[in-house]
């Protein structure tokens, strides 16, 4: 999503614009925090798909 958002952004403020964005966007995708976080909702999705399948 937010590679889309840059995209757009980028699109119309000029390449340099959209390279900053998309720089800052790695930055905040790659930091522990985010990684963790990432990674706590990953694991609660699969615990709610796994309980609707096993509900079927």
């Amino acid at each position: 999503m937010g590679a889309g958002v840059g995209y757009v952004l980028g699109s119309k403020a000029g390449r340099a614009r959209y390279d900053q964005i998309m720089r800052t966007y790695r930055r905040i995708a790659d930091h522990p925090a985010v990684q963790g976080a990432a990674g706590i909702a990953r694991a609660k999705i699969g615990e709610k798909v796994g309980e609707k399948v096993r509900r079927r």
